[in-house]
């Protein structure tokens, strides 16, 4: 068996030098796991640990039983009981029983700082202690399966390697992914749930951990202790999607989304799965303000970004959400060349570097959620002049912003793709949204006999579906808004222009959803959904009863007049700075803005991209206050927002440069305000702190507060 398995290294080392880089220190490891070398440790080693850098949290491994089983510590304490590790295969011998601890390279330190070419932060710290265990089968062939822990001050990233041996050899098809999390049945929990038709877009639910069957991550949950802990993922590449799957009460497995051939991973070693990631925090604030998601990311493989542009837009959007257009051209159309003139005449006089236009091109008319093979992706309605509408948007200083609605076909969307993004890049577009407008489980493609298969959004082909897009669009110098998207997994590190998604139930929702998003919602995401990255959420609507107003046609009808954004104005100007997206919509209407042009003026003073980012105060499902400052002014700014209880916060403001003063320009509820009786009620002021300072901010039910900081 040494011959073979030399073989393997010598092969691995006739490939090019970065593949060596890459893979070498892993796949050396794993070959002598195999050989049962003791260069790399002892042979049988029981239980090992790595702790995080400050000491606080400690991960033991064990094969005690056989099993290979990991522990969480924090403090000292016990937080996530032994858990299971493991996968197994179609086709060949899996990693469940039987194993035990071999060749084990030491703890190794990373400390490094690295710069986001826009972000939440500029600047990154990337500081954890790793450790490498290997198991192998005490009987049957003879093969290995390396875990590698990254332990890092918020939490820990854990993920599976495996090496091409002989018992590995040829295609891999794995069946199932034995990770298991053993949180506690008595923890809270927030969660949407993982196996439904709506995707991702779900109002979270919230009780027990005992109660939780399945879950999208990120899912978070607080202990007892008030100590929380966030379930997710990090590099989510040529993989399917992760949900958790309730085993017992507070005991979850990692459930893995199933292609339409009934196998859930398709791939071949070398290989490494995405990390499952672990964030832990003594309270709510703590886990906004950790970075691992990112960290666990490879680094930009796209070379010079600097043609990525955060950035704030307008659109032809919201008033098809609240039937004032239509995306079909039935005579009240909302993509014309007259319209979209006036939005960009809107964008440029305000301050805005893009306007979002959809319902642009054909396919459109008549029942487009079930005929996504009817669109054509470079032919617009006739109404619609893009070479124009390119040409007038550049002389304004603005740019278009494309969009692609696919209705979940991606055979029609893949075969269109590449004619598509040269047509964007000749007209001037730079950001792209597209969509997958289909039911979970309904996405078609075509396998290589012609058969029409479906898949899910989160499964290992749309994975593929959505880098394909990404790439593509990169190379003609083009950014991606992903909605009805696969989740976030940090990826956007690797791909810069990956810049925001949907993912979650967003604005949209309050314009037609039964029931809309209810005023918890935005203190629930902040503490799930945004702990995995940016989110078009579409904020600003200013006019909080849409479906008040009279129909624009007689045989049109408005949304029930329930279907509104249950929050205050004020809340609306602080989700720009709670709900993080480096492409900021301002959602409303132009003539809606023009209404209140004094709160209209926060939205245009604050920036979507930032030198740093701070979660000040919070309770996950109650409220949440955040600070960021501008990465071009250098001004900070801040956003806290409740939900329908009343409350008030003390906020230091020591996030400020010490020894300065500033305007605060203060954007609040109003005495009397109320989101369901008086959501209008709002009140413009100013006052002089410094970083001593702190600032009394008096939340209404649903309400909020948005603060620019002007040096003076």
């Amino acid at each position: 068996m040494r011959d073979r398995e030399c073989k393997y290294l010598q092969d691995f080392a006739e490939e090019p030098a970065g593949e060596r880089e890459m893979l070498g220190s892993w796949m050396k490891l794993a070959a002598a796991l195999v050989l049962g070398l003791t260069a790399f440790g002892p042979l049988h080693a029981g239980t090992l640990e790595v702790s995080s850098p400050d000491g606080n949290i400690t991960v033991a491994v064990s094969d005690e039983g056989g099993h290979a089983t990991y522990t969480v510590s924090y403090g000292g304490e016990v937080v996530m009981e032994p858990a299971r590790l493991g996968l197994l295969f179609a086709d060949h011998h899996g990693f469940e029983d039987g194993l035990e601890i071999r060749g084990t390279a030491d703890v190794t330190t990373t400390d490094e700082t690295w710069e986001q070419p826009w972000g939440e932060r500029r600047l990154v710290r990337n500081h954890y202690n790793e450790l490498r265990v290997g198991f192998i089968p005490k009987e049957g062939p003879a093969r290995a399966m390396v875990v590698a822990f990254r332990v890092f001050d918020t939490g820990l990233g854990f993920r599976y390697e495996l090496l091409p041996t002989e018992a590995l050899a040829g295609d891999i098809r794995i069946t199932d992914e034995l990770t298991q999390f053993s949180i506690g049945g008595d923890a809270d929990a927030w969660w949407t749930p993982s196996r439904q038709f709506n995707r991702y877009e779900y109002i979270y639910r919230t009780g027990k951990a005992a109660v939780v069957d399945d879950a999208h991550t990120p899912v978070t949950f607080r202990q007892p202790n008030g100590l929380h802990i966030s379930i997710h993922e990090a590099a989510l590449v040529d993989y399917s999607g992760m949900s958790l799957l309730a085993l017992r009460p507070g005991s979850f497995e990692a459930e893995l989304r199933a292609g339409s051939d009934g196998i859930k991973v398709h791939t071949k070693a070398p290989f490494k799965s995405p990390w499952r990631t672990i964030q832990i925090a003594p309270d709510a604030p703590g886990l906004i303000n950790s970075d691992i998601i990112l960290n666990l990311n490879e680094p930009n493989k796209l070379g010079d970004v600097s043609w990525v542009e955060p950035g704030k837009y307008v659109g032809i959007w919201w008033a098809m959400h609240i039937r004032e257009r239509t995306w079909g051209n039935d005579g009240i159309h909302g993509a014309t060349t007259e319209e979209t003139k006036r939005y960009i005449d809107f964008a440029a006089e305000h301050g805005f570097s893009g306007v979002l236009v959809e319902g642009w091109n054909i396919g459109w008319d008549g029942d487009w959620f079930n005929n996504g093979e009817l669109f054509n992706f470079t032919q617009a309605y006739p109404d619609f002049d893009i070479e124009e509408l390119g040409a007038y948007a550049l002389s304004k200083g603005v740019r278009l912003i494309g969009h692609h609605e696919t209705s979940g076909n991606i055979a029609n969307y893949e075969a269109q793709m590449e004619d598509a993004f040269d047509l964007y890049e000749r007209v001037g577009v730079r950001q792209v949204k597209t969509g997958y407008v289909a039911d979970a489980g309904d996405l078609v493609r075509y396998d290589d006999d012609g058969v029409k298969q479906y898949e899910w959004h989160d499964s290992q082909f749309q994975v593929g579906h959505h880098l394909r897009v990404v790439e593509a669009a990169a190379k003609r110098k083009i950014s991606i808004n992903a909605h009805e998207p696969v989740k976030d997994t940090g990826l956007r590190r690797t791909y810069p222009n990956w810049m925001t998604r949907e993912g979650a139930r967003g604005m949209e929702f309050n314009a037609w959803g039964t029931p809309p998003n209810p005023p918890e919602h935005i203190s629930i995401l902040a503490y799930t959904r945004m702990l995995s990255g940016p989110m078009d959420f579409t904020p600003g609507i200013f006019n909080l009863r849409p479906n008040e107003k009279p129909p624009v046609r007689e045989d049109m009808q408005r949304g029930d007049a329930s279907n509104r954004p249950q929050t205050t104005l004020a809340k609306q100007l602080a989700l720009y700075v709670v709900l993080y997206s480096p492409l900021q919509m301002a959602a409303d209407l132009p003539e809606h803005y023009e209404e209140r042009m004094d709160a209209f003026q926060f939205i245009k003073d604050v920036e979507a991209d930032w030198e740093d980012s701070i979660a000040l105060q919070g309770e996950v499902g109650e409220y949440v206050a955040i600070a960021r400052q501008g990465r071009e002014s250098k001004e900070w700014f801040l956003g806290a927002v409740t939900d329908a209880t009343p409350r008030e916060l003390l906020i230091p403001l020591d996030f400020l440069e010490e020894g300065k003063s500033y305007t605060a320009q203060i954007y609040r509820d109003g005495a009397n305000a109320h989101w369901d009786t008086n959501p209008y009620d709002y009140v413009i002021e100013e006052m002089q702190v410094t970083s001593a300072s702190k600032l009394d901010a008096a939340l209404a039910s649903s309400g909020g507060i948005a603060v620019r900081f002007v040096p003076n």
